[in-house]
Protein backbone atom coordinates (compact mmCIF):
# COMPACT_ATOMS: atom_id res chain seq x y z
CA UNK A 1 0.00 0.00 0.00
CA UNK A 2 1.38 3.27 -0.87
CA UNK A 3 1.02 6.62 0.69
CA UNK A 4 0.96 9.59 -2.28
CA UNK A 5 4.92 10.28 -1.46
CA UNK A 6 5.86 7.12 -1.71
CA UNK A 7 3.88 7.01 -5.41
CA UNK A 8 5.25 9.63 -6.56
CA UNK A 9 8.53 8.95 -5.58
CA UNK A 10 7.71 5.33 -7.50
CA UNK A 11 6.51 7.06 -10.41
CA UNK A 12 9.50 9.21 -10.51
CA UNK A 13 11.79 5.67 -10.30
CA UNK A 14 9.74 4.07 -13.00
CA UNK A 15 10.29 7.11 -15.23
CA UNK A 16 13.99 6.93 -15.05
CA UNK A 17 14.16 3.51 -16.01
CA UNK A 18 11.68 3.16 -18.28
CA UNK A 19 9.78 4.55 -21.38
CA UNK A 20 6.54 4.88 -20.70
CA UNK A 21 4.44 7.37 -22.30
CA UNK A 22 1.86 8.17 -19.56
CA UNK A 23 0.34 7.25 -16.26
CA UNK A 24 -3.08 6.10 -16.34
CA UNK A 25 -5.61 6.36 -12.81
CA UNK A 26 -8.42 3.38 -13.39
CA UNK A 27 -11.47 1.76 -11.87
CA UNK A 28 -14.91 2.08 -11.41
CA UNK A 29 -14.44 4.88 -9.05
CA UNK A 30 -10.47 6.41 -8.61
CA UNK A 31 -12.05 10.25 -7.58
CA UNK A 32 -13.34 8.26 -4.74
CA UNK A 33 -10.07 8.58 -2.85
CA UNK A 34 -9.23 12.44 -4.36
CA UNK A 35 -7.33 13.47 -1.43
CA UNK A 36 -4.73 10.78 -1.90
CA UNK A 37 -5.11 11.18 -5.88
CA UNK A 38 -4.20 15.09 -5.52
CA UNK A 39 -1.42 14.82 -2.34
CA UNK A 40 -0.06 11.92 -5.17
CA UNK A 41 -0.12 14.49 -8.11
CA UNK A 42 0.92 17.58 -6.12
CA UNK A 43 4.21 19.05 -7.51
CA UNK A 44 2.90 17.56 -11.15
CA UNK A 45 4.12 14.34 -12.34
CA UNK A 46 6.81 13.19 -14.78
CA UNK A 47 4.41 11.85 -16.99
CA UNK A 48 0.93 12.91 -18.76
CA UNK A 49 -1.65 11.54 -16.75
CA UNK A 50 -4.92 9.73 -18.07
CA UNK A 51 -8.20 9.42 -15.89
CA UNK A 52 -10.17 6.80 -16.94
CA UNK A 53 -13.30 6.64 -14.48
CA UNK A 54 -17.12 6.36 -14.46
CA UNK A 55 -17.61 10.17 -14.94
CA UNK A 56 -19.77 10.29 -11.45
CA UNK A 57 -17.67 13.11 -9.24
CA UNK A 58 -17.53 16.10 -11.45
CA UNK A 59 -16.65 18.09 -7.82
CA UNK A 60 -13.44 15.98 -7.06
CA UNK A 61 -12.30 16.34 -10.92
CA UNK A 62 -12.49 19.84 -10.13
CA UNK A 63 -9.96 19.03 -7.14
CA UNK A 64 -7.09 17.18 -9.75
CA UNK A 65 -7.87 18.66 -13.23
CA UNK A 66 -5.00 20.98 -13.29
CA UNK A 67 -3.03 17.16 -13.12
CA UNK A 68 -4.20 15.81 -15.79
CA UNK A 69 -3.39 15.56 -19.09
CA UNK A 70 -6.74 13.74 -20.48
CA UNK A 71 -10.18 12.56 -18.69
CA UNK A 72 -11.60 9.28 -19.81
CA UNK A 73 -14.83 8.63 -18.94
CA UNK A 74 -16.25 4.85 -19.39
CA UNK A 75 -19.77 3.97 -19.23
CA UNK A 76 -22.00 0.97 -20.50
CA UNK A 77 -25.04 2.43 -22.16
CA UNK A 78 -26.94 1.01 -19.17
CA UNK A 79 -26.59 4.02 -17.07
CA UNK A 80 -29.76 5.67 -14.92
CA UNK A 81 -30.26 9.52 -16.42
CA UNK A 82 -28.61 10.67 -13.41
CA UNK A 83 -25.62 9.16 -14.03
CA UNK A 84 -25.23 10.14 -17.53
CA UNK A 85 -25.73 13.96 -16.14
CA UNK A 86 -23.19 13.44 -14.15
CA UNK A 87 -20.75 12.28 -16.56
CA UNK A 88 -21.66 14.69 -18.60
CA UNK A 89 -21.44 17.51 -16.06
CA UNK A 90 -17.57 15.71 -15.77
CA UNK A 91 -17.05 16.37 -19.60
CA UNK A 92 -18.09 20.04 -18.77
CA UNK A 93 -15.32 20.21 -16.29
CA UNK A 94 -12.60 18.79 -18.54
CA UNK A 95 -14.09 20.69 -21.20
CA UNK A 96 -14.15 24.23 -18.85
CA UNK A 97 -10.18 22.99 -17.62
CA UNK A 98 -8.89 22.59 -21.35
CA UNK A 99 -8.11 19.06 -20.76
CA UNK A 100 -8.73 16.63 -23.75
CA UNK A 101 -11.57 14.35 -23.07
CA UNK A 102 -13.14 11.00 -24.55
CA UNK A 103 -16.15 8.95 -24.07
CA UNK A 104 -15.33 5.23 -24.02
CA UNK A 105 -18.85 2.88 -24.50
CA UNK A 106 -18.39 -0.85 -23.75
CA UNK A 107 -22.06 -1.99 -24.47
CA UNK A 108 -23.60 -4.58 -23.49
CA UNK A 109 -24.21 -7.44 -25.27
CA UNK A 110 -27.65 -5.96 -27.27
CA UNK A 111 -27.22 -2.42 -26.24
CA UNK A 112 -30.30 0.12 -27.40
CA UNK A 113 -28.90 1.79 -30.50
CA UNK A 114 -30.73 4.76 -29.41
CA UNK A 115 -29.64 5.14 -25.49
CA UNK A 116 -26.00 5.04 -27.00
CA UNK A 117 -26.96 8.00 -29.51
CA UNK A 118 -28.44 9.96 -26.80
CA UNK A 119 -25.14 9.86 -25.21
CA UNK A 120 -23.47 10.77 -28.29
CA UNK A 121 -25.80 13.77 -28.32
CA UNK A 122 -25.32 14.46 -24.71
CA UNK A 123 -21.61 14.13 -24.99
CA UNK A 124 -21.79 16.54 -28.08
CA UNK A 125 -23.63 18.99 -25.66
CA UNK A 126 -21.31 18.82 -22.80
CA UNK A 127 -17.94 19.17 -25.09
CA UNK A 128 -17.79 19.32 -29.07
CA UNK A 129 -14.43 18.33 -28.31
CA UNK A 130 -14.80 15.54 -26.81
CA UNK A 131 -14.15 11.97 -28.45
CA UNK A 132 -16.43 8.96 -28.71
CA UNK A 133 -14.97 5.66 -28.76
CA UNK A 134 -17.33 2.78 -28.91
CA UNK A 135 -16.22 -0.52 -28.34
CA UNK A 136 -19.23 -3.30 -29.38
CA UNK A 137 -19.25 -6.75 -27.85
CA UNK A 138 -17.20 -8.77 -30.07
CA UNK A 139 -20.30 -11.34 -30.74
CA UNK A 140 -21.57 -8.22 -32.15
CA UNK A 141 -20.04 -7.48 -34.77
CA UNK A 142 -21.05 -9.10 -37.09
CA UNK A 143 -21.76 -8.42 -40.91
CA UNK A 144 -24.84 -7.60 -40.49
CA UNK A 145 -23.75 -3.95 -41.01
CA UNK A 146 -26.23 -3.09 -37.98
CA UNK A 147 -23.02 -1.27 -35.89
CA UNK A 148 -21.71 0.57 -39.77
CA UNK A 149 -25.52 1.79 -39.65
CA UNK A 150 -25.35 2.99 -35.80
CA UNK A 151 -21.55 4.50 -36.45
CA UNK A 152 -23.23 6.63 -39.46
CA UNK A 153 -26.28 8.19 -37.42
CA UNK A 154 -23.94 8.80 -34.78
CA UNK A 155 -20.98 10.65 -36.85
CA UNK A 156 -23.83 12.77 -38.14
CA UNK A 157 -24.40 13.62 -34.59
CA UNK A 158 -21.03 14.04 -33.11
CA UNK A 159 -17.87 14.52 -35.73
CA UNK A 160 -15.58 12.44 -33.61
CA UNK A 161 -17.34 9.01 -33.39
CA UNK A 162 -15.27 6.29 -33.54
CA UNK A 163 -16.16 2.12 -33.64
CA UNK A 164 -13.82 0.08 -32.71
CA UNK A 165 -13.50 -3.67 -31.85
CA UNK A 166 -12.72 -4.56 -28.42
CA UNK A 167 -9.60 -6.78 -27.50
CA UNK A 168 -10.78 -10.42 -27.22
CA UNK A 169 -10.17 -11.78 -23.27
CA UNK A 170 -7.82 -12.96 -21.77
CA UNK A 171 -6.02 -9.59 -23.11
CA UNK A 172 -8.45 -6.82 -23.23
CA UNK A 173 -10.66 -6.16 -20.41
CA UNK A 174 -14.30 -6.96 -19.65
Amino acid sequence: MYTPDALRNELARLVQRSVYHSIAICGGDPLGEVEFLAAALAGGTPLGAMLDHDGQRPDALERIADKLALVQVTLTGVEEVDEVARAMTTLGVAAAKAIPSAVVLLPEADPSDGRLLRIVEQTKGASAETSVVVHPPAESLTMDRRWLAWLERAAGVHDDVRLLPRVPEPTGMR
